[in-house]
């Protein structure tokens, strides 16, 4: 015999997307926790974002450590060939 269909209300559904777009828990997480299938929450989040409804994930922070990310890289880099130098100086000198 098949499981009958589960509705969802409005309501349950616009708190479910909340909580994935507003902590940064994955939708398996937020699914696990609330019981329902991790398909369904991930259709009803897309659903969100594209008509605009719920936030893209905050894009705003993942934009602001996506350029914080390729900054420390630069400096990184940059560090690396200074050691580098230094450490030829130091060959050089020692001789």
């Amino acid at each position: 015999m098949a499981e009958k269909r589960r509705k969802f209300d409005p309501e349950f559904r616009e708190g479910a997307v909340r909580i994935v777009t507003e902590t940064g828990k994955t939708i398996a997480e937020v699914a696990e926790d609330l019981g329902i299938n991790e398909t369904t929450l991930a259709s009803w989040v897309s659903r969100a974002r594209r008509s605009g409804t719920a936030p893209a994930g905050g894009s705003d922070e993942l934009e602001r450590l996506r350029r914080e990310n390729a900054q420390l890289k630069r400096d990184n880099k940059e560090l690396v060939m200074e050691r580098d130098v230094l450490k030829r100086c130091m060959v050089l000198w020692v001789k």
